[in-house]
């Protein structure tokens, strides 16, 4: 009710539609060093952004309070913003979808757990990870991170929409020396169900990472048949679908233009958007109000949709897909929701077996920098181990890894079973792929 004399104000005005996005959300924050808590923070906070048409343009204002003042300072500063926007994109403010997926993803026993329960969970991961191998030398970090926020979306027909989510992760960081050699690793476990944290894992899983890379030397310079885990497919598959883009496709400077229904990728290739699986990542509706939808984008190498909002969608004379974002203006982005790679049916063993001779990648560092959006080439600095004889064998130090995206995912030849899931919203296994140029000694 306190939100309604905004809607008032607005009609009073001349605004023609309007919308209030409100995010409400918490966190807990908690990390240790040698056994001490050395950084501790609870906070909440809100966002409220308006939205509305003024004369066929989109004004805006975003604020971190709402006040007996803010009704009239959003209708004023809606019509003052929108009066002096020059382009002619279509604006929207969306009056709501036929039917909406009802979206229950929110876990309310996370709340309840004392923090003191959670802190004696992380004094135990730090122990474990110290004592897990006696090259390990030093605990670079552990930490706990635990989110909530709820978005609600009110329009000025009426329509109320409101998405609720919560989740935690653990996380450590280990070092580990042998001769004059030093490594470290990393590796983390985030869910909104605490009863599946397992302790003793998410230790034996830092340690193994971090010690596996001793001994590790650098590879002849050569042109390899590769594995790339399921942390180097997630970081090519988020660029590769960033191409879907509409907005881009429409600009001409994406790797996807005019390739709708074309080969894109290789046929052991599927990648969808998958919003409405159950998941910690599930959504109702995106950004703009407009319900999502699961939808495939690659089908077996074949590009099937592109991602659009409401503004791409009616440049094209089409119906928005449910990727529509907006931020802290009248801008509208896109993104995707829950992007998930079909896994095939064998281990990683098997695919290093089949592999024979090659390496596996690990890890590929510097994508922002060192792959180029428009022609899909990149070059990586990247951390992995030799496979010999169908087997991985020693870590592999100080290599670049070089390429191009689009002729990458042509040449994936098999998918593995071992898919995993990552914070960002990405669901992927590890893959082969024919050849990958490697930069060594």
């Amino acid at each position: 009710m306190k939100y309604d004399k905004f809607f008032e104000l607005a009609k009073k005005a001349g605004i023609e539609d309007c919308e209030l996005n409100i995010n409400q959300s918490t966190s807990l924050e908690f990390s240790l060093f040698h056994g001490e808590i050395d950084n501790y923070s609870s906070n909440s906070s809100s966002t409220y952004l308006a939205r509305g048409i003024y004369k066929g343009k989109l004004g805006a204002i975003t604020s971190d309070v709402f006040t007996k003042d803010s009704p009239e300072q959003f209708v004023n500063a809606i019509v003052s913003n929108a009066s002096v926007i020059e382009n002619d994109d279509p604006v929207f403010i969306f009056k709501g979808s036929e039917k909406y997926h009802k979206i229950n993803t929110f876990n309310r026993e996370l709340s309840k757990i004392p923090v003191e329960d959670k802190l004696n969970k992380l004094f135990e991961l730090e122990k474990k990870i110290k004592e897990g191998d006696p090259r390990i030398i030093e605990i670079e970090t552990v930490g706990y991170e635990e989110s909530s926020s709820t978005l609600t979306i009110l329009k000025s027909n009426g329509l109320k929409l409101t998405q609720k989510n919560n989740d935690f992760a653990y996380y450590g960081g280990a070092v580990a020396k042998e001769g004059e050699q030093v490594k470290t690793g990393f590796d983390f476990f985030f869910s909104n169900d605490f009863s599946k944290f397992d302790v003793d894992k998410l230790a034996k899983s830092i340690v193994k990472e971090t010690t596996s890379k001793l001994g590790g030397h650098q590879c002849e310079s050569a042109t390899y048949k590769a594995v790339l885990s399921q942390d180097v497919m997630r970081a090519f598959i988020l660029a590769y679908i960033g191409s879907a883009v509409a907005e881009d496709i429409q600009k001409k400077s994406s790797l996807f233009v005019d390739k709708l229904n074309q080969k894109v990728a290789s046929k052991k290739v599927t990648i969808s958007d998958n919003p409405l699986s159950k998941t910690i990542f599930a959504r109702g509706f995106d950004g703009e109000g407009v319900a999502t939808r699961n939808m495939v984008i690659i089908k077996n190498g074949i590009l099937q949709n592109y991602l659009y909002n409401l503004t791409t969608a009616a440049k094209e004379g089409i119906e928005s897909n449910g990727h529509g974002t907006v931020g802290g203006g009248s801008r509208v982005g896109t993104t995707t929701w829950y992007l998930e790679m079909k896994a095939g049916k064998k281990t990683l063993e098997q695919l290093c077996e089949e592999v024979g001779t090659g390496v596996y990648i690990t890890d590929v560092q510097g994508l922002h920098a060192g792959m180029n959006e428009r022609s899909g080439n990149f070059s990586l600095q990247s951390t992995g181990f030799m496979i010999e004889n169908g087997k991985i064998t020693h870590g592999l130090d100080i290599i670049t890894v070089s390429g191009n995206l689009v002729d990458l995912f042509n040449s994936i030849s098999e998918v593995g079973s071992d898919s995993k899931e990552f914070a960002n919203g990405i669901k992927c296994p590890s893959v082969i792929v024919k050849k990958i140029a490697v930069s060594g000694k």
